[in-house]
């Protein structure tokens, strides 16, 4: 029985990812025709057209979707069997990492995490990009090298998963508001004006839970789309706003935070990536280090 040509592999892999006849010719350095050619090929084999046309792109089929995750593990785990066992040299490494994390974590960790990445390798760069939901899809298609969080069921099941700290909610507002006076009870803070968070996968809900058991409500004033805004305007108005207590700790520094009068239960920020980069050398060292910089009690900017 004939082998298939296994670099048809390579061909599917940037096919499926650039959607494009022409973008994978380009990343391939072939012609358009050889690629189309090659694009003919992977239809005689899978007997699936892969991508067809939609307007003026492309399009997946179902089973061009069944195939995409499978197919870039298969090429990512053959470039790993073929390429050189090298040790890890920092000072020497040369690479960009991308990390996706929500508001207040670069500006609570950052400043530590570059200057521990610069000790060791000053050669490694960071791209911090924002997270406005909870998929994993960048994840496992190599766009994000590691991400923060919460874990959630809109994760894929193969994601790996190490927690970096626990936090808790507190109320923030400017020094001298009149609920930083006397005892806070659950119906002062309830009555308060609040800037509420709506973010894709409801953060602020077991504030709301453990109010709602005590038979009270928030009085929403304005409702925005991140910790730093709320923060901002709590800053500035008799607004007080919920955040995440350690995550967000730059945001609100001068400020008061103040403990929330009921219980709430506390969860656990983690650290997210792809199987595919468990064996990375540079991906472990940095792991290691974000590991280290989020450490509780580790010394503060």
């Amino acid at each position: 029985m004939a082998l298939p040509d296994l670099n048809l592999l390579v061909t599917l892999d940037v096919l499926l990812s650039e959607g494009s006849v022409v973008r994978a010719a380009q990343r391939l350095q072939l012609s358009a025709s050889a690629m189309s050619r090659a694009l003919a090929r992977l239809r005689q084999e899978t007997g699936d057209p892969l991508l067809v046309r939609a307007g003026r792109g492309l399009v997946p089929t179902p089973r061009a979707l069944e195939l995409r995750d499978r197919v870039r593990q298969v090429v990512h785990d053959a470039e790993a069997v073929l390429r050189p066992a090298l040790k890890l040299d920092l000072a020497t490494l040369s690479r960009t990492f991308t990390i996706r994390s929500s508001e207040g974590f670069v500006e609570t960790f950052g400043p530590r995490l570059l200057a521990g990445i610069a000790a060791q390798a000053p050669g490694v760069r960071l791209w911090f990009v924002a997270k406005q939901d909870k998929d994993s899809t960048s994840l496992r298609d190599g766009t994000v090298d590691l991400e923060t969080g919460i874990t959630s069921p809109a994760m894929g099941p193969e994601i790996r998963t190490h927690g970096l700290f626990r936090d808790r909610f507190v109320g923030i507002v400017r020094k001298g508001h009149p609920l930083a006076r006397g005892a806070l009870t659950p119906e002062r803070y309830a009555a308060a004006e609040h800037v509420l968070i709506s973010r894709r996968g409801l953060e602020m809900a077991p504030v709301d839970e453990a109010l709602a058991a005590l038979g009270l409500q928030r009085q929403a004033k304005v409702t925005v789309g991140g910790f730093a805004p709320a923060i901002t305007l709590a800053r500035e108005t008799d607004l007080v706003a919920t955040v995440p207590e350690q995550h967000t700790r730059s945001l609100w520094r001068g400020m008061q935070s103040l403990a929330l009068p009921m219980p709430v239960p506390e969860f656990t920020i983690s650290l997210f990536w792809h199987p595919r980069l468990d064996a990375d050398p540079a991906h472990r060292w940095l792991r290691a280090v974000v590991a280290q910089t989020c450490r509780p009690g580790s010394s503060r900017a």
